[in-house]
């Protein structure tokens, strides 16, 4: 299949660009605001709340939602260059968007091409040396990744990258508060997780034990009458 990366250029600038009302918005990706609560972005997604992750529930609920284009009706490959976006939520509260672009209808364009097309909508990008955590929380080792552009403000950050393992673009956006919040509450989580973990084997252990007691002492009355030497 030939594909041409000037049309999907002009499909992304098509995808990012609105009109001038809502330029520079930095808090928003394509109806997606930060700070909305789960069922809002569940339900903008096609999805249900309860297919949200749970990834920690204190000292702050932390929550993930992971969405994914479904399959067309004529069963014909999208040409809408996100293959995923994965939502992050604080005590229910959207703090971050990691947009996961697709390889195939993201072909042939370069660093530039995206440059200018997300600074369509968002503005004047800058070029720091930096990086960001694209991975989900619930993952033991963060994947970071340097930052390509970036375009922000106060209150918001909005990040382009290329993944380190694959050769897909992508893009993070997050409310500066409230990462800041999830990221303490996280670490903190991990912490109490770390600090509970021998209790918790202990436990766990003790309730095995209880369990396998249980269990030999329903089966013994029928195994001590069928036995035979």
């Amino acid at each position: 299949m030939i594909r041409t990366p000037i049309l999907m250029l002009s499909f992304f600038w098509a995808v990012l660009s609105v009109p001038s009302i809502h330029a520079q918005n930095l808090s928003k990706y394509r109806d997606y605001q930060l700070g909305m609560d789960l069922p809002a972005v569940a339900e903008l997604a096609g999805m249900k709340p309860a297919q949200a992750k749970m990834i920690h529930e204190r000292p702050a609920v932390i929550q993930e939602l992971e969405w994914q284009p479904g399959i067309s009706v004529a069963a014909l490959p999208s040409t809408d260059p996100v293959r995923e976006i994965l939502f992050g939520f604080y005590n229910n509260q959207l703090y971050r968007i990691v947009i996961n672009y697709d390889q195939y209808n993201t072909e042939g364009l370069t660093n530039q091409d995206l440059v200018d097309a997300i600074s369509a909508k968002y503005g004047t990008s800058t070029v720091p040396v930096a990086q960001v955590i694209s991975s989900s929380s619930s993952q033991v080792y963060d994947d970071s990744e340097k930052v390509i552009a970036r375009w922000e403000d106060s209150q918001y950050s909005v990040n382009l990258f290329h993944f380190t393992y694959k050769s897909d673009f992508g893009m993070l956006l997050f409310s500066k508060r409230l990462d800041a919040l999830a990221s303490a509450a996280i670490a903190q989580a991990i912490h109490m997780n770390e600090q509970e973990a021998p209790q918790r084997e202990i436990e766990r252990q003790k309730k095995q034990d209880e369990e396998k007691l249980a269990a030999g002492q329903k089966a013994r009355p029928a195994n001590k009458a069928g036995f035979r030497p």
